[in-house]
């Protein structure tokens, strides 16, 4: 690799890192406020206009709390598990497309942001995902405590149930686009059509973009599907004895999980960063300049905003699931539908309709 090249890697690793770390301490605000505006209640309100500066004020306060461990358990271990999830929560980011491959911007072709364009990126993301749970795992069982031992296997048995319908939920649109990488299948709707229309994956495959929501709610162990936490029955769940930023590495990894699922979301169902109606965004002009990647980034925080938008409301919605419950749903109800949901795709491949 060239020096250009490497300096090419850190700015988009720069970039993305950056916008991943503003968007998440601003969904920690949102998340706080559209939970007391469906409970009506106030909400943080008192540090900063509107609150908009708690997520700082909780950033100090964690910075300030003693990072705790407690007697016979294994340090390395205890440490080393919240960063390991918070890594793995944070890789999948580097092959979600966020705007176009190339813009032209101020007649300099900028980096795409993307930090890796990869062939393979949709197992990338899944074998992320999926290592997340050995932090869990790890961090349970490094506590010596019943109560994260407990949290971490439920955590473990839910992500591993849930993987598999989820994987099944995404197999349509892999199906329609032949093709493992983001950026195929960002664009892939274009080589799909109804007439003159051609719509995002999430027409094609409906039933397949409900079970992802479900299955998604599940992986990143959010209400009614948190049962790793489950303050009722295991006091904190598999992260009861951490403190400080110990314990905000793993909130961290929590929130980052459900951006990055929300951006895969957003690729595979939703179209990318394509704006209905709008064929070519390199044809809006503003001084001179096109506006496209502006357009692009707009639209695929939109959609991203979309799919935070509809967890949040779920968590305030819905109460928690029975563990049992949960588990034969997940094996009795989801997983035969999406399975169903593969056929019904495989058909239409097969057939060829729609198909440019």
């Amino acid at each position: 690799m060239t020096i250009w090249g490497i300096i090419q890697l850190f700015l988009k690793a720069f970039m993305i890192g950056n916008l991943i770390m503003v968007v998440f301490a601003m969904m920690t605000w949102i998340e706080r406020r559209l939970l007391s505006f469906f409970q009506y209640r106030l909400g943080p309100n008192r540090v900063g206009p509107f609150g908009l500066l708690q997520p700082i004020a909780d950033l100090l306060k964690l910075i300030k709390k003693e990072n705790f461990s407690p007697r016979q358990v294994s340090q390395v271990l205890h440490l080393a598990a919240p960063i390991f999830t918070l890594f793995c929560a944070l890789a999948v980011f580097a092959v979600i497309p966020f705007g176009q491959e190339d813009w032209n911007l101020f007649g300099w072709h900028t980096p795409p942001y993307m930090a890796a364009n990869l062939n393979v990126a949709v197992l990338f993301a899944l074998a992320m995902n999926g290592l997340g749970g050995y932090g869990v795992i790890v961090g349970g069982w490094a506590s010596n405590s019943k109560y994260a031992l407990l949290g971490a296997l439920r955590a473990c048995a839910q992500l591993i149930s849930y993987e598999i319908t989820l994987t099944l939920a995404m197999l349509p649109v892999l199906m329609m686009t032949s093709s493992l990488s983001m950026t195929d299948i960002a664009s892939g709707h274009m080589g799909w059509s109804m007439g003159s229309w051609h719509p995002w994956f999430i027409v094609w495959a409906p039933l397949g973009f409900v079970l992802f929501v479900l299955a998604a709610l599940a992986e990143a162990n959010r209400a009614p599907f948190d049962h790793a936490e489950a303050e009722q029955e295991l006091v904190g769940g598999f992260h009861t004895e951490y403190g400080g930023l110990r314990y905000a590495a793993f909130a961290n990894a929590e929130y980052l999980h459900l951006l990055a699922i929300s951006g895969i979301g957003v690729t595979f169902f939703l179209g990318g960063t394509s704006v209905p109606g709008l064929a070519d965004p390199a044809g809006v002009m503003l001084g001179g300049l096109s506006m496209a990647p502006l357009i692009a980034l707009g639209s695929f925080l939109v959609k991203m905003s979309f799919f935070i938008f509809l967890f949040i409301w779920i968590r305030a919605t819905l109460p928690r699931l029975r563990y049992d419950r949960l588990m034969r749903f997940g094996w009795k109800a989801m997983l035969p539908l999406a399975t169903l949901q593969v056929l019904v795709t495989a058909t239409i491949v097969s057939q060829g309709w729609g198909k440019n």
